[in-house]
């Protein structure tokens, strides 16, 4: 218990009266069913769990990474933005299923479980405390999401990378294969913090975790069948996580332009937006009220063959769309018209909105 000793607690979030569910169906791990998910980054000393936290939640370069502190005890942390949610993350040279732990206390209210692989070093090890872990939580917990981040991999030749993904791979399911875990649900990523492979990786994790996402799904595919729009983001403006996208295809490539256009978001805020508030949420007066007060920073431009067009939805989420040739600058006014009434419809099926706007005035 002495590495949980002094740990912030983190802010009790709004309950309501149905349990969450997650969009897979099933319930979340919580016992209390408070729907505040937890984030575990688990892996080897050295693997680039802190790295990876410091720069998708706390905007750190990733050059500066270079110089953080090995983790000595756990850390916990709750982040406040379009979902409550916490970050856990944890010395590589723990057991966690030491009798010392409380393993209900780690485990009771679990998210996602991010195990890190360091693809540029010796493996195997790291293979087998994630296959321990998987087979001891399965008892308890058999509906826990596992991500593997294969980590890294920036400096990896490209044949040599997806040598060493596979492998890896492999190696975990034919293993599980042998527990009699053979569909045990198991996500596989490359990520590296030098690129945005980090920020698609987390997006995908954090997607599993909101309820509501065929509801913000289904609400983009109208909106890009109406506006002929190509592709539809809808982005976490702090971390740049996009919590939803459209159904068509996505490519790394309109990704990466629309993550870089979050920076141009952030920076204009910066200087002539409204007070965002600090990271802890603790000031109460800074609570966002929906559509009703929300500044909005709206932009058509033109990227090579695209539009680009940006809108912020609210101080947590904006919405990007990369639109063609059809769709000029001419028909902003009939876009913007829809994106509203995309705007209406989010405050009613995203529950922080819906929080946010129990206080607000009528309009």
């Amino acid at each position: 218990m002495r590495y949980l000793q002094d740990l912030p607690d983190a802010e009790v979030p709004h309950t309501d009266p149905v349990p969450p569910r997650f969009h897979t169906g099933r319930l979340p791990n919580s016992k209390a069913g408070d729907g505040k998910p937890r984030l575990l980054l688990m892996g080897q000393r050295r693997s680039g769990k802190s790295s990876i936290s410091s720069v998708v939640f706390h905007k750190l370069p990733p050059s500066e990474t270079l110089y953080l502190e090995t983790t000595t005890r756990i850390k916990k942390e709750s982040m406040h933005s379009f979902m409550d949610f916490q970050v856990w993350d944890f010395p590589g040279h723990l057991d966690y299923f030491d009798p010392a732990f409380d393993v209900d206390n780690i485990f009771e209210e679990i998210g996602a479980l991010i195990w890190v692989i360091d693809a540029q070093d010796e493996y195997l090890e790291a293979i087998m405390r994630l296959n321990t872990t998987i087979l001891n939580l399965q008892h308890s917990y058999p509906n826990i999401n596992v991500e593997v981040f294969v980590h890294k991999v920036d400096g990896l030749s490209e044949d040599y990378k997806g040598d060493t993904f596979r492998d890896i791979i492999q190696r975990v399911q034919d293993e599980l294969s042998d527990h009699g875990y053979e569909n045990a649900p198991v996500s596989f990523y490359q990520t590296s913090i030098y690129d945005h492979s980090i920020f698609e990786a987390f997006s995908k994790v954090i997607q599993k975790l909101i309820p509501q996402l065929p509801t913000l799904e289904a609400l983009l595919n109208s909106l890009c069948s109406t506006c002929h729009i190509e592709k539809a983001y809808l982005f976490d403006i702090m971390s740049k996580i996009y919590i939803a996208t459209d159904t068509s295809p996505t490519d790394i490539g309109s990704y990466e332009i629309c993550s870089d256009y979050i920076d141009v978001v952030i920076d204009v805020s910066e200087i002539y937006g409204w007070p965002r508030g600090e990271q802890n949420g603790d000031d109460e007066s800074l609570t966002e009220t929906g559509n009703n007060d929300a500044e909005s920073l709206i932009t058509m431009e033109r990227k090579g063959n695209n539009y680009l067009y940006l809108r912020e939805i609210n101080k947590y989420l904006a919405l990007i769309c990369l639109m063609g040739d059809d769709s000029p600058a001419e028909k902003k006014a009939v876009i913007d018209y829809n994106v509203g009434v995309f705007q209406a419809a989010l405050k009613q099926v995203f529950p922080r909105a819906e929080r946010d706007a129990v206080d607000a005035p009528a309009a």
